[in-house]
């Protein structure tokens, strides 16, 4: 099956944690902090750091429990199994805190990179571009694999260590050892409120959150259950006493605190300067700007986990869990994730900045997206701590390999420390979020959501056959064309399978062929009731294939399944099927079209009639469009490989079509030693075709659209009108739908409107002369 291989070990959970935690926070909040409230700007981190570490521990524990990616989302929803709405509001909300924090964190980069990097000329660009651009390049790298992204996380991380280690350094070098300490012994003279100092915590938890994002991880990390609790617990310490030695470092500095609050975001390169000149500054601009770069990546790859198994669960768009073959990565919900990133960017600092014009006079700006971004982090953090309460209760004997002290007063604490965090968050930043996360739970509540995968399907019977090993692993080498076929009659499964392996045989390949049955459940239908002939009919299937001695590899499994498409179009993803081969079902379109539409290769479907013998003579007919190319393939490969061609050119005489050029397809049958042309007239496209390959014995090779809807309600689907007609006379049909891209999906759009357009240009023409005759 496709799925997630471990690849991320304790140094790079640890450096996902750290490179998350060092990130925008310390470089923009620090400045700030200080500003404000000096030296105590010390006190408000470690008050930032207890509330994490509190949340933190009872991740940890989760964390040894669920080896899995989905951090808090997946521990909510494995405590509170029957509570959907609530489930999906900490998902969401959790989404959005991780895209919200990785947009706060690109943000504040763009302000470093225009203040520090870009030239005056440049200036005109529009505010946040530089962050737009980051997130696309991390989105991609993040979409091309989780270990390429893992080792680029680790080297970013040391390097910005080292970079904070050489601040610090500079501060006591320029001040010497025992006057630093002194000075910030006097910076907290006098003492400010509490209430400031909450404030600044609350801003500044969103600098300790990486915790969550190692465990959002947790899929991709090895042996999780150990390193997630040590990789959580070391970078927070790590971090810990990294800011406190960066807020001594800055409140050393000879510029004055007006100077450090009028720089706001990057004050802490204005100190860099005094402390180590000019190039000292431009060793912090380097070190922040990669700092809230690999902060981003580690916050992008957690999102991500929490959208695939949101759509996993049925609480997302379902393409949000498919995981992409060659990368092994959610790269749908990279995709998701990477762009409400550039959404949340371009709306706080473009549409609503802070300063300046701003749309309905609405000003937002960074300050209202780290608290929009902090309460959907602080929100779920809450609920988790709960959770654990009740896990212990529910769930008394299930194995932890790590235990949170103090249970449940630690949690309680963790609550009400989230809370009174959350009430000092900024007002716009906070309503914000919360307008968007009930919007969300409402939008959820209307479209009711999708039935789990898991509980979509039940594999009954493990793979068994000619290829499959007594302990049900694969052994199939990945180099082999795999071809599933979905077999609902047993009797027709020895036929598919060999015309499964003649297609593949004549195109150069060396087949293996899986065989899916899949017997479907009715909603409300227990699965005990059906599965004793879900797996009879495996047996018979086997039988069959036995029976007719067919020569190739194969194995046979045997599913239940209340979503019949979804099984098929998912096995073939599992199986990283080169092909899907299955019977044209003639009563269930619905089927049809779901399994052209989604599946990840090309698809064929086969005519009750069609034999392996039939493809010793293949009729196909001429045609534009973007499925004639593949077609157009397949009929080459099979008349190199020694089958009779016949091109059929029909020249309708009523509205059932369109007249063609054959020679576009006569150059793309460049192996064929000849092809036979057969100019025909006939009332419609589907009719001229059936008739033909009647006459001409064999079979009859029509390619399909990938979404048909667009030519069957508007302009009729001449692949129905021939699959209808070949069945009454009894000719053997193939229909051949090829894969798309989405370029290629717009255009299959289109071109039935390019066609209707040109048929309606064509009649007067059509009308005013007589039709050719048949010539060979």
């Amino acid at each position: 099956m496709v799925e997630h291989t471990r690849t991320l070990d304790f140094k790079v959970a640890f450096a996902i944690g750290l490179g998350t935690m060092i990130a925008a926070g310390i470089f923009s909040l620090s400045g700030t902090a200080v500003a404000e409230i000096g030296s105590s700007a010390v006190v408000a981190f470690v008050i930032a750091a207890l509330v994490a570490s509190v949340t933190a521990a009872a991740y940890s524990e989760f964390a040894s429990i669920y080896s899995e990616n989905g951090g808090g989302y997946l521990f909510c929803s494995r405590t509170f199994e029957d509570r959907d709405r609530l489930t999906y509001a900490i998902g969401m909300s959790l989404f959005l805190g991780y895209t919200g924090t990785t947009a706060f964190y690109l943000a504040t980069m763009d302000e470093w990179v225009v203040r520090f990097v870009l030239p005056e000329s440049l200036h005109f660009l529009p505010h946040g571009t530089t962050a737009v651009l980051a997130a696309v390049l991390l989105g991609v790298l993040n979409a091309r694999g989780t270990e390429e992204s893992g080792t680029f996380q680790l080297m970013v991380t040391g390097a910005k260590v080292a970079v904070l280690f050489a601040f610090v350094g500079g501060a006591f070098a320029y001040r010497g050892p025992a006057s630093a300490v002194d000075t910030f012994a006097g910076g907290f003279a006098p003492l400010p409120g509490a209430v400031d100092v909450l404030s600044i915590a609350a801003l500044a938890f969103i600098t300790f959150f990486g915790f969550s994002a190692i465990a959002a991880s947790a899929g991709e990390i090895i042996e999780p259950q150990r390193t997630v609790p040590y990789a959580i617990a070391a970078s927070i310490a790590t971090v810990t006493v990294l800011y406190a030695f960066v807020i001594v470092a800055m409140v050393n500095s000879p510029v004055p605190a007006e100077v450090i609050a009028q720089e706001g975001e990057t004050a802490m390169g204005r100190v860099a300067a005094s402390f180590l000149g000019p190039v000292g500054r431009s060793l912090i601009v380097a070190g922040a700007i990669f700092s809230m770069v690999s902060a981003s990546n580690a916050s992008i790859l957690a999102a991500s986990s929490i959208g695939s198994l949101m759509g996993r669960q049925g609480q997302a768009p379902r393409q949000f869990s498919r995981i992409h073959p060659s990368f092994g990565t959610p790269s749908w919900s990279i995709a998701a994730a990477t762009g409400v990133i550039v959404a949340l960017i371009v709306a706080f600092i473009a549409v609503f900045p802070a300063h300046g014009a701003a749309l309905a006079g609405l000003h937002l700006g960074l300050d209202a997206l780290t608290g929009f971004a902090t309460l959907n982090l602080l929100l779920p953090l809450a609920v988790v701590n709960g959770a654990l309460v009740y896990s212990r209760r529910r769930f008394p004997d299930v194995e932890r390999g790590f235990r949170v002290p103090g249970v449940p007063v630690v949690p309680a604490v963790g609550i009400l420390a989230n809370l009174a965090l959350i009430y000092n968050l900024p007002l716009d930043g906070v309503a914000t979020g919360v307008l968007l996360t009930l919007s969300g739970v409402l939008l959820y509540v209307a479209w009711g959501g999708a039935p789990d995968a898991d509980e979509l399907v039940e594999r009954v019977v493990e793979p068994t056959g000619s290829s499959a090993a007594t302990d049900t692993e694969r052994t199939v080498p990945e180099d082999r064309f795999t071809v599933v076929v979905p077999v609902a009659r047993p009797e027709r499964a020895a036929g598919y399978v060999r015309l499964a392996a003649a297609i593949a045989t004549a195109r150069g390949e060396d087949p293996y062929v899986h065989v899916l049955t899949v017997t479907e459940l009715p909603d409300q239908t227990p699965n005990e009731l059906v599965r004793d002939t879900a797996t009879e009919r495996v047996h018979r299937i086997e039988e069959s294939l036995a029976d007719a001695g067919v020569d190739v590899e194969y194995a046979v499994e045997g599913h239940l399944s209340r979503d019949v498409a979804f099984d098929i179009v998912q096995t073939a993803r599992d199986e990283r099927a080169d092909l899907l081969l299955m019977g044209y079902p003639e009563d269930r379109p619905d089927l049809t079209e779901a399994v052209e539409f989604k599946a990840p290769c090309d698809v064929v479907y086969a005519g009750r009639e069609t034999t392996v013998e039939d493809l010793g003579t293949v009729n196909i007919g001429v045609g534009g469009g973007p499925h004639q190319q593949a077609l157009l393939s397949l009929a080459d490969a099979l008349g190199h490989a020694g089958a009779d061609v016949n091109l059929v050119n029909v020249q309708p005489t009523g509205d059932g079509g369109t007249r063609e050029d054959p020679a576009q397809s006569l150059s793309e049958l460049s192996r064929v030693d000849a092809v036979e042309v057969a100019n025909v007239t006939a009332g419609s496209v589907a009719d001229g075709l059936v008739q033909t390959a009647a006459e001409n014995g064999g079979v009859l090779l029509i390619g399909a659209s990938r979404d048909r809807r667009l030519r069957q309600w508007v302009f009729g689907s001449t692949p129905d009108r021939v699959v209808d007609r070949a069945r009454a006379s009894g000719t053997p049909v193939l229909v051949y739908a090829s894969k798309q891209r989405f370029h290629e999906r717009l255009e299959d759009y289109l071109f039935p409107v390019y066609r209707y357009v040109r048929r309606r240009l064509q009649q007067p023409e059509q009308d005013g002369r007589s039709a050719p005759s048949h010539a060979d």
